[in-house]
């Protein structure tokens, strides 16, 4: 069956041509600047000034555990991507004792996963801005390796947000954020913050100490997000059980604005694809 560059004319494919020819140089730069706006307002939301214009980046206080039935609640302190304050009530189960921890003055604690999304959004505006509006597109190919180097850092940016990093319980045991309490967390509480989508969690595990003649079948757990009551682990041969978990979240309102932000950005980039790709169907050779 003859192939559309076969049929054409020659006046249809000079009007194509000339119609490419403005997509490259127009309408793609057109994009690019759209794509640039959405992505710095994106950006600004991880550091929301304190004030009019540009300043230090504000602090937001975030309840936790909002009914009476949650044996966790706390109050969060975020700045930007950075936890500067926790203050967290624990009513144990056992014994019913209430329990509070708070960070030490000198003690933050860094979001990787809020760290990380930015990054990559910076790193999608330096690889637009790099594409200036006198730069000139020499062939569609370079339009769709450029949307998909920047596709490729929103999609990291979301997922870094939508996809809590696992953890052995051991990791979470011996992560810096157990040190940075006063007073002391107990041999038997565990914590873990991350970030789910638009939510910031909270994990508190509480733990039982396996007795060494326990007739307990000891199978160490896993990676993961969040361990179940039952996981067990072994740390500097004690081995634990958990025997309880809490979890609790608050939302934040601008990771829910910038996911939605990365969201248009991708579709804008898929949508500038297509079109270029459509010119593809006219032609016998890649004219891209």
């Amino acid at each position: 069956m003859a192939t559309a560059a076969a049929s054409a004319s020659s006046a249809e494919r000079s009007v194509l041509e000339e119609e490419f020819k403005w997509l490259l140089k127009e309408e793609v730069h057109s994009v690019l600047k759209q794509l640039q706006d959405i992505l710095k307002e994106a950006s600004r939301r991880f550091t929301l000034p304190s004030g009019v214009g540009e300043g230090p980046t504000k602090q937001e206080n975030f309840a936790l555990g909002a009914t009476s039935s949650d044996q966790v609640k706390g109050i969060l302190t975020l700045q930007g991507d950075t936890l500067c304050q926790a203050e967290v009530n624990l009513k144990t189960l056992r014994t019913n004792q209430l329990l509070h921890f708070a960070f030490r003055e000198d003690k933050q604690w860094k979001m990787q996963q809020i760290q990380d999304a930015r990054n990559h959004v910076n790193q999608a505006i330096y690889l637009l801005t790099n594409r200036g509006e006198n730069y000139t597109f020499q062939t569609g190919a370079e339009v769709l390796k450029l949307m998909d180097t920047v596709m490729l850092q929103l999609s990291r940016a979301r997922n870094r947000l939508m996809t809590p990093a696992t953890m052995t319980l051991p990791e979470v045991a011996t992560s810096g954020l157990t040190k940075m309490f006063t007073p002391s967390l107990p041999s038997d509480i565990l914590l873990n913050f991350y970030v789910n989508v638009n939510k910031l969690c909270l994990l508190v595990y509480q733990l039982h100490a396996l007795q060494p003649n326990s007739t307990k079948n000891f199978r160490p757990s896993g990676s993961a997000i969040l361990h179940n009551p039952g996981a067990m682990f072994e740390l500097n041969n004690q081995r634990f059980e958990v025997s309880h978990v809490h979890k609790v979240e608050c939302v934040v309102p601008w990771l829910n604005d910038a996911l939605v932000f990365f969201t248009v950005s991708l579709q804008l980039c898929q949508q500038l694809k297509d079109k270029i790709s459509v010119f593809s169907s006219y032609w016998n050779f890649r004219p891209y």
